[in-house]
Formats: C-alpha cells, sequence, structure tokens
C-alpha cells in the first residue's frame, strides 16, 4: 500500500478524533456526556447538521461562525484537528503500524484534549488522567514492561508531589497525576525526559510573556499543556532531543 494513501488515511482519521477531542475538550469541564446529544453550536444550541461539521473543512466552508446565529466558531477547532491528523502522520512515520503506534495515538490524543482543557478551564480533569494511569499499567505489560511503567508513574508523579509540598501551592493535582499518567505510558526514562522538555518550553514562554508584560509574576500560566508537549515531543524525538538540546547548550 503506497504510504501516500497511508498518510492521507491517517490524517483524515486524526481529524476525525480531533473533531471528537473538540467535543471532549467542549464537554467534561462542563461535566456533560461527550456522546449525547450530537454536536450543538454553544451560542444558540442549534444542532450541527453533519455536513456543517466535517473537519477543518466545514470551518474554512463556513467562514469561522455558526450558520444558524453566526456566532465565532473558536479557532480551536480546526487547530486540534489539524493538529491531531498530523500527529497520528508522525507517529506512523516514527514506529508504522506497530504496537507502539497504537499506544501512542491513545496517550497523545488524551495528551491533545487535556491540554486544551487546561488552557481554557486551568484544570486538568481526573476523568481522563485517572483511567490513563490504569490504561499506562495495563499497556505496559506489551510494550515498556510493568516495572518501567511502576517507575515512570512515582517517578514523575512523586517528582511533582514533591514540589507541591515544598512550594505549598507551587504545583498543581492536577499536574501530579497527568505527570503519572505520562510515566505509566513512558517509564521512568520518559518521564525524566517530559519533564526536562516541558520545564524548558515553559521557561521560554514564561520569559516571552513577561518581557511582552502579557503575565504578571503573581498570574499562573497553566502548566498541563508544557507537560503534554513534552510527552508528545519525547514520543516523537526521544534522543534526539537531547542531542540538539546538549549541542545548542554547547554553542
Amino acid at each position: 500500500m503506497p504510504h501516500s494513501f497511508i498518510y492521507f488515511f491517517l490524517f483524515v482519521f486524526g481529524t476525525i478524533i480531533g473533531s471528537f477531542s473538540n467535543v471532549c475538550i467542549y464537554r467534561i469541564p462542563l461535566k456533560q456526556s461527550v456522546i449525547t446529544p450530537s454536536s450543538f453550536c454553544p451560542s444558540c444550541m442549534s444542532p450541527i447538521k453533519f455536513y456543517h461539521n466535517i473537519p477543518i473543512l466545514s470551518y474554512i466552508y463556513l467562514g469561522g461562525s455558526c450558520p444558524s446565529c453566526h456566532a465565532r466558531i473558536p479557532f480551536r477547532y480546526p487547530l486540534v484537528e489539524l493538529l491531531t491528523g498530523l500527529i497520528y502522520i508522525a507517529l506512523y512515520m516514527k514506529f508504522g503500524l506497530s504496537l507502539e503506534f497504537f499506544v501512542f495515538i491513545l496517550l497523545c490524543t488524551a495528551l491533545v484534549i487535556i491540554a486544551f482543557i487546561d488552557l481554557e478551564n486551568r484544570i486538568i480533569p481526573d476523568k481522563i488522567t485517572l483511567p490513563g494511569i490504569v490504561v499506562g499499567l495495563l499497556l505496559s505489560f506489551f510494550t515498556i514492561s510493568f516495572v518501567n511503567s511502576l517507575l515512570g508513574l512515582f517517578i514523575g508523579g512523586g517528582i511533582f508531589f514533591l514540589i507541591a509540598f515544598i512550594k505549598r501551592g507551587g504545583m498543581g493535582g492536577g499536574d501530579i497525576k497527568l505527570m503519572a499518567m505520562i510515566g505509566s505510558f513512558l517509564g521512568w526514562q520518559g518521564s525524566l525526559m517530559t519533564i526536562l522538555i516541558s520545564s524548558i518550553a515553559g521557561s521560554i514562554i514564561g520569559i516571552i510573556l513577561l518581557l511582552k508584560k502579557r503575565k504578571g509574576i503573581k498570574d499562573i500560566i497553566p502548566f498541563g499543556p508544557f507537560l503534554a508537549f513534552g510527552g508528545i515531543s519525547y514520543i516523537l524525538l526521544g534522543e534526539e532531543f537531547f542531542k540538539w538540546y546538549f549541542y545548542l547548550v554547547g554553542l
């Protein structure tokens, strides 16, 4: 089967999952079912017709607005769809149609959902992280080993728990459980590398925002998106990240 067809199929499939992810991002913080009712406009509550619910294309066709009330559709919708599609292609390029590919599709999709929920609502839902920890432990029997999964869980979650304990509120409980979930999938090495990558990314963005006076010292920058970025970066880049990191540090 030609790779171009596989890439196209994975991208389309990823955008469809991304569309469902948008439903989760909107409804989970509101404690609503992600299954029923079918998609609707948050502004006028009108049901969205199936031909207005085609990932990315419908947003472009509708000009980014609801066809019923003409309220603006957040740009987050096509962004999540596009991002998910591209991640699925990148995972296939790295792992092929292997067990790791399907495991990381599950993890990366969860991380995208968590990142955007945290960005918009400043919460990391237990509804995703707690079952995610269990799933990561169970899948470890077929991937990284159960012991490695346990080490990743306790090292990742433990480091953040210590930070929260020492700083008394410097780290939220949601971040601790998210890091534990990532560790259960990626093991102790992946856990440590995720923390390093997310810390570097968070520091860079934090400095930029402070220089632009977009954030005050007392403002909170949600850390969930950085952890999600760190986990996905480690999955896709692995040791390559460290090669570039130490090269740049050595310049």
